[in-house]
Order: C-alpha cells, then structure tokens, then sequence
C-alpha cells in the first residue's frame, strides 16, 4: 500500500538523482553512490519534454523496468515525471512509487485534468511541479484538480519560473508565490528544486540553504555519476559526492524553539510589530479618505482620474524618501504602484456612483 508521501520525506526529505535515465550502468552507478549517502529516493527522467526536437526526450518505456530493478537491489522508492494518462499507466505498471508532474504540464489544464483522472482512485504519490510561468492560479488549480477527484496523496515542487531577461538563475526562484501557495495548503509537503532554479551547480547551496531558511520540507536535486558527460542539464547535475558535501553545508531550521527568553522577545518584538501595523492600517484610512474627496474634487471640475504626471511624482519622491533609510527602491515602487491603483479603483467608482 503506498505510503503517505508526508512520512517518505520526513525520512530525509531529499530526492536525488539524474536528469535522465539513460542508460542501466549510468542510472545503477548514480544510485549506488547515493545509496553510499543515505538517499532512499531516486528520480530519474524517463520522458523528458524538451524545448526543440532534437534534444535528448528520454528513453521512454526502455528505461521503466531499470526503476523496478533498482527497488530489487537497493533500498529505495523510485520517482519519474508523467505528462500524460498513457505515461501514468505504464509507470504504474512498473512499479514506480512516486510522480510528479512537470512544469510544462501543470500550465495546461487539459492535460492535468487527464492525468488526475487518470490516477482517481490511486493512492500513490503525486507531486505537482509549479508552472513554467510565474502563474500562482494555474499552480493552484493544479492542485485543485487533482484534490477533486479524491487524490490527496500528493506534494509540491518549487523550480523557479521561467524569464527572458537576463537573470543570475536560470528560473526564477520567486519565492513568495511557493509561499503563499504552500499557505494555501499548509497540508501538503513542498520541497524546492534547487537545480533547475540555479541551472548550474555553484548556485545549488544557496537556493537550498534559502529553501530551508524558508522551512521547505526538503530538495529535489539533480544527481548523475559523471555530470559531464550527461545528456540533458549537465551543468546543473553534481555527483553523489558532491551531493554529500552540499548536504552536509547546509543548517536545517527549527519551526520554533523552546527557550523561553526567546519566546518571551520574539513576543515582544512582534506585538511591537502589531503596533506599527494599526498605525499602518489608520494611516491608510487617513489616506482614502483624502483620495476620496479628491475623488469628488475632480468630478465636480470636470478632470480625469488618472493623471500620469502624478503618478510618477510619488513614485520619484517616494524612493527618495526612503533610499536614505536603506529601503529598496523596488519594494517602495511595488507598493505605491499598489496603493495608487486602488486610489484609481476608488475613485473611477465614485465617478460612476455621483451625480
């Protein structure tokens, strides 16, 4: 019967191993060594979706009886990626105990709905990847799906999201929409995929010390026995003996402690916290107030709403206010961009409401 995938992670809560599966000696030295680290789960991809045709896509159904023979010989689970009904049933019948779905399949709703009806009435677990997109409600209906037709044997992967710009890591790591999601179902077990964030392995022990700052419940990491000679993301593949020392230099995190003085100022600095935000919360009231009678002050004068010069003069003068203070000038932008759409918002209401 399978097993909670909750209690799989809170063994160690890693999964390891390659890209891809693509061969028996590669898969079966890959998973010896990690064996050797103390690793019990191992993935491997067996259908890989690619960007262009032409690249590795995996050995397909080849490959699925080396997961079962691995099970034989060593102590472990197994996990492989699904992107469709056709590949549910095949590596049910193989055996393998745990699925994710991809990024690239969690963008389509048709797909997932295919997969999730594929597995109702199954009990394995499923992980569902966040979408390639930086697309917090496609991810959550996702999971809706799947919690819809009475699969609730199922987990998050956090792997960044994809960007055109030039950027530090190959995705994105957004970490708040993986937070506000994991909010959403506290219930469900996610783990960060540091290797597809990074795209190479010198950034995998920051994003993975990051994960656990934010108490992630473990790391998927990509795991080959010669990185350098892999068909598909070698850059971002380690060895198990790398894999040991990344492992070894990171500093899990405790959800709370139990010194009491801790305790005792962590409660006081958050009721300090509490304090300022009621201050935050009446200046803010202070501040509709004063948008709405500009509001009627304009309609009565006959002036549009929005008026772009104004906008940019809080944003310029807002980031000078703050930048002496050390605030970023990102966040002061983000926020009053917020706080003037909704003033925008109030005010087109009032010009339809008013006579």
């Amino acid at each position: 019967m399978p097993v909670k995938l909750s209690e799989i992670l809170n063994e160690n809560g890693i999964i390891a191993g390659p890209c891809s599966a693509e061969s028996r000696s590669q898969l079966f030295k890959t998973t010896e060594g990690l064996v050797a680290q103390g690793i019990n789960i191992i993935r491997a991809g067996i259908w890989k979706p690619r960007t262009r045709p032409n690249s590795f896509e995996g050995l397909g159904e080849t490959a699925l009886p080396w997961l079962r023979e691995l099970k034989e010989k060593y102590p472990v689970k197994t996990a492989t990626e699904v992107a469709s009904s056709q590949h549910v049933a095949l590596a049910l019948q193989h055996d393998v105990n745990i699925l994710w779905v991809g990024a690239r399949t969690t963008v389509s709703p048709f797909l997932i709905e295919e997969i999730s009806e594929s597995l109702a009435g199954s009990d394995i677990p499923v992980m569902i990847k966040n979408p390639i997109n930086a697309d917090e409600s496609l991810w959550i209906g996702a999971i809706e799906r799947f919690l819809k037709k009475g699969i609730n044997n199922i987990g998050l992967i956090h792997r960044g999201f994809s960007t055109y710009k030039s950027a530090r890591y190959r995705n994105l790591p957004h970490w708040q929409i993986a937070l506000d999601v994991k909010s959403a179902f506290p219930e469900l077990p996610m783990v960060c995929d540091p290797s597809h964030i990074g795209g190479k392995k010198q950034y995998l022990r920051e994003i993975a010390q990051k994960a656990y700052d934010l108490n992630f419940d473990g790391l998927m990491i990509e795991t080959h026995c010669n990185p350098d000679l892999a068909l598909s993301d070698k850059e971002q593949q380690i060895t198990p003996e790398e894999l040991k020392e990344l492992l070894r230099s990171l500093k899990k995190r405790s959800t709370s402690s139990e010194d009491s003085s801790y305790t005792a100022h962590l409660e006081e600095l958050r009721d300090k916290i509490d304090h300022l935000d009621h201050q935050i919360i009446e200046s803010i009231i202070s501040r509709l107030q004063l948008v709405d009678a500009i509001g009627l002050y304009k309609k009565k004068n006959n002036v549009s709403i929005f008026q772009l010069e104004r906008l940019n003069e809080i944003l310029k003068s807002r980031k000078e206010w703050s930048n002496p203070h050390g605030v970023p000038s990102d966040f002061v932008e983000e926020l009053f961009k917020l706080i003037h759409h909704y003033s925008v918002k109030r005010q087109n209401n009032i010009f339809k409401s008013t006579k």
